[in-house]
């Protein structure tokens, strides 16, 4: 008898474990969620003001105190292109993730285009800055490529990684291997060739336009970040050579306007 008081004893003390636990994590879970659904909308500002925030730091110096939206707002007009070059009305450049247009067949993409604006001049673009997206070495690496006003050569540039190996693929984030892209070029004479990052390191690369020295230990991720470039950069080239066109006439017209006016006088 004795012996049975203690087995259901046992059972009771077991099941009670079972129960309390099983409340405790539904309790936990609840509000873990609550907490996550009550900070969605802070959480998402916080992305995009870091997206802001790599947006602008390719084409200047981001002071540590500077108000980064109200720095957005007055110089950054975004739209969004298809692979033809041609605007796509109705869609915001912030609602597209570029993730999932990733996935998506290269000509069905949306692609984001963030034109930096004169201060004096809001109608002139003086850098435009392009999303870009691939795969590193064991996962997904992205950035932004900022073009000065030619649309040839590179202001900045801003990558980012989800899982390279430190010290190593990972280094593609540092300014000192993002500061190698600066000033180089990404047509030659006649065709977009992007820019390359060379196997190995150590090498200056300093007159070739079109190559930048690599990363010691990296070659795949710096293979994921040459086709990524390539991949983008050639995505977008619809679009720059249409700006480039309306540039050009935009020029044109303000010579010929000046002829005009000069031969009134």
């Amino acid at each position: 008898m004795q012996t049975k008081n203690v087995d259901y004893n046992v059972r009771q003390s077991n099941l009670y474990i079972v129960i309390y636990a099983a409340i405790l994590t539904a309790v936990c879970g609840g509000l873990l969620a609550l907490a996550s659904e009550g900070l969605k909308d802070r959480q998402q500002a916080n992305i995009d003001l870091e997206q802001k925030e790599n947006i602008l730091s390719t084409v200047m110096e981001v002071e540590d105190n500077a108000n980064i939206e109200s720095l957005y707002a007055s110089r950054v007009k975004s739209f969004v292109v298809d692979s033809k070059g041609n605007v796509v009305e109705g869609v915001q450049a912030k609602d597209v993730v570029v993730l999932s247009e990733y996935k998506k067949p290269a000509e069905q993409r949306l692609l984001p285009v963030y034109e930096f604006r004169n201060e004096s001049n809001p109608d002139k673009v003086d850098y435009v800055v392009l999303p870009v997206f691939g795969f590193g070495l064991w996962d997904n690496i992205w950035g932004f490529v900022a073009l000065q006003s030619d649309l040839n050569t590179i202001q900045g540039v801003k990558f980012q990684h989800k899982a390279e190996t430190p010290g190593l693929g990972a280094r593609i984030n540092s300014n000192e291997i993002q500061d190698r892209y600066k000033g180089k070029s990404i047509y030659d004479e006649s065709s977009l060739v992007s820019v390359t990052m060379m196997k190995g390191e150590g090498v200056d690369y300093s007159n070739d336009p079109h190559k930048v020295d690599g990363m010691s230990g990296a070659t795949l991720t710096g293979k994921g970040v040459n086709n990524m470039l390539v991949q983008y950069l050639g995505l977008y080239e619809n679009y720059l050579k249409n700006l480039k066109s309306t540039s050009s006439a935009t020029t044109a017209s303000h010579v010929d306007a000046s002829e005009n006016s000069n031969e009134l006088k």
